[in-house]
């Protein structure tokens, strides 16, 4: 089931799967997986790990960027430490004209990683990061890295939140997304829509026609192996779309991790397994 949503073990398995994605018209995001490193050990072997992926991408000429989690380079181990491996592996996807997003996890996180992008972005370009909808927090973070000219993925958010912190209706949050997304599209930058719901993309689709914004100014993101149908429907309707290609020894943590922490997540990988 997992090698349904997970490419493979090694970056080779995941490259080959980033290339029929290539061949069927879509762009990639590779992300090696591994979170909460518990040595600065773990956390350098994922930095070269990363470096390792911007060259294989540049050498095999394949339409992708690179995915990362900060925790999976020491951000628990220290703050600093993180952000001087972040900047090494920006000037890589700088050198080959690439670009790392940096992921979003559980809302413990969320203003240091905004912090972290924003200090590193203020020495190279080549970063960006996400945004969770289900967070009461994210229009003002929109705003604050739209006002750093960040690239921001929008997504609607996957870690099991308290209501304290979170939206817990499904109504509110597909409105806050939508509110974001509004936010988004007309600010200049190339951002990534993030979503497989197709009200979401409906309501992204309707917002660009009314804003005249080309198909070039932005790009739907969905999982692999998530809605595949609806991914190539989009590909021949000319909107570009990416999907996000996890890869990795760690993926059975990550895998079952997802499952654990939000009930909905379980239903989600189901109806698109059985799909």
């Amino acid at each position: 089931m997992s090698h349904r949503f997970v490419a493979g073990e090694e970056l080779d398995e995941a490259l080959a799967a980033a290339k029929v994605c290539n061949d069927e018209g879509m762009f990639v995001s590779l992300d090696y997986l591994g979170e909460n490193v518990s040595s600065t050990a773990d956390a350098q072997h994922a930095r070269d790990a990363y470096l390792e992926v911007f060259e294989k991408i540049a050498a095999q000429q394949i339409n992708a960027n690179v995915s990362c989690k900060l925790t999976a380079l020491g951000l628990d181990l220290s703050t600093e430490f993180c952000e001087g491996l972040v900047l090494s592996i920006v000037e890589r996807a700088a050198a080959f004209e690439n670009f790392l997003r940096v992921d979003m996890e559980g809302s413990l996180y969320t203003q240091r990683t905004i912090d972290l992008v924003k200090r590193a972005r203020a020495q190279n370009p080549a970063i960006g990061t996400v945004i969770q909808a289900y967070l009461y927090r994210s229009e003002k973070d929109v705003q604050d890295l739209l006002s750093y000219g960040c690239r921001i993925r929008l997504c609607k958010g996957a870690y099991k939140e308290s209501p304290e912190v979170a939206f817990e209706r499904k109504a509110d949050v597909d409105a806050n997304y939508v509110r974001l997304m509004r936010m988004l599209l007309p600010s200049g930058f190339y951002h990534g829509i993030a979503t497989h719901d197709p009200k979401m993309i409906g309501a992204t689709i309707r917002c660009a026609a009314e804003k005249k914004i080309t198909k070039e100014d932005f790009e739907f993101q969905m999982l692999y192996g998530v809605r595949t149908d609806l991914q190539k429907r989009l590909v021949r309707d000319g909107y570009r779309v990416r999907v996000y290609i996890p890869y990795g020894r760690d993926w059975f943590p990550y895998f079952m991790r997802r499952l654990a922490e939000r009930p909905a997540n379980l239903g989600f990988f189901l109806k698109n397994f059985l799909r």
